[in-house]
C-alpha cells in the first residue's frame, strides 16, 4: 500500500470520548511511518448511514463500537464469513468505493484467553448477549472450550447465542441474568455487560478463589470495574478490556494499512 498523506480512519460510536483507540492507531501509525490520521467520531446508529455516504476517498478504515457493529451490516457492500456468522462489525476497511466488514474482535479475544491459559476442556460463564457476547462464543470455540452457560437478560439473546453455538460445535446453555450469580463458579468468567450491568455481581463473588480461575471483562473505562476489583481481592486470575483492546486493534491496523505492527507498540502507546 502506498502511504498518503491524506489518509484517513476513525473509531465510530456513542460515547466515543473515553475511546483508547485513537491512542493505539496514532502509535501505530508512528511505526510504520504512514503520516495517517485517526479520529474519534460520535455517531449514532441512526446517523451510521448518512456518516458512510458522506466520506471522501482519503478514508481507508473504521473501528466501530458500541452500538453500531451490528447496524452496520446492511450498509456494507462485502461482509467476512465470521462477521456474519457473529453478526458483529467491529472492522471496516475502505477500499475505494467498497466498504468491507470484518470481526477482529473475535480474534482479540482468543488471544487474551491463550495468554491466560485457556486451552480445551475449559468451563465458561459468559455474561450478557449482545454482539461483543457472540464474539465471545466464536472465540471461545476456537480455543476449544467444553461448554459455555450464558446468563442474558433477553430470552431471545440466548436463544441466539445457543444457535451460534451450535454452528460452532460448542454447547451454549442460556441462563436468565437472575441467575448469573451462580455463574461466577465456573473455571472462566467472560463479562461482556456494558458499564454498570455487572456491578452487583461483585458481591456475590467468592471470598477466595483458586489463581486459575480467571476473569475476563472486556470493559476498560472505567477500570478496574467493580467485579474485576472483587475477583482480584479474592485471588483470582483478571484480563481486561486494553488486552482485547489491543490484540483486536493489532489485526484492525494490518487490515487497514496491509502491514503488521507488534502488540508490544500498542501496548507501550497505553501504559504511556
Amino acid at each position: 500500500m502506498t502511504p498518503s498523506p491524506q489518509c484517513r480512519a476513525a473509531v465510530l460510536g456513542a460515547p466515543i470520548s473515553h475511546s483508547l483507540s485513537p491512542r493505539l492507531h496514532r502509535a501505530a501509525y508512528d511505526w510504520l511511518g504512514l503520516p495517517w490520521r485517526y479520529d474519534a467520531i460520535e455517531v449514532t446508529a441512526p446517523h451510521l448511514r448518512t456518516f458512510l455516504s458522506g466520506l471522501g476517498p482519503e478514508w481507508v478504515g473504521l473501528s466501530l463500537t458500541m452500538p453500531l457493529k451490528e447496524v452496520v451490516l446492511p450498509l456494507l457492500d462485502e461482509v467476512e464469513p465470521l462477521a456474519l456468522l457473529t453478526r458483529a462489525v467491529n472492522t471496516v476497511v475502505i477500499e475505494g468505493e467498497r466498504k468491507l466488514g470484518f470481526n477482529t474482535d473475535v480474534d482479540g479475544l482468543v488471544d487474551v484467553l491463550r495468554q491466560h491459559g485457556v486451552r480445551r476442556g475449559r468451563s465458561v460463564s459468559l455474561l450478557g448477549g449482545g454482539a461483543t457476547a457472540r464474539s465471545a462464543v466464536a472465540a471461545l470455540a476456537r480455543v476449544g472450550a467444553s461448554d459455555v452457560t450464558a446468563f442474558v437478560r433477553r430470552s431471545e439473546a440466548g436463544d441466539e447465542l445457543s444457535a451460534l453455538g451450535a454452528d460452532l460445535g460448542l454447547a451454549v446453555r442460556p441462563r436468565g441474568w437472575a441467575q448469573a450469580a451462580a455463574g461466577l463458579g465456573a473455571e472462566v468468567v467472560v463479562a461482556t455487560v456494558p458499564a454498570g450491568a455487572g456491578d452487583d455481581l461483585a458481591a456475590a463473588v467468592p471470598g477466595a478463589l483458586p489463581g486459575t480461575a480467571l476473569l475476563v471483562d472486556v470493559r476498560y473505562d472505567p477500570w478496574p470495574t467493580p467485579l474485576a476489583a472483587a475477583w482480584g481481592r479474592a485471588g483470582g486470575d483478571v484480563a481486561g478490556g486494553r488486552e482485547l483492546l489491543v490484540g483486536q486493534a493489532v489485526e484492525q491496523v494490518r487490515l487497514m494499512t496491509g502491514e503488521p505492527v507488534p502488540a508490544q507498540v500498542l501496548l507501550a502507546a497505553l501504559e504511556a
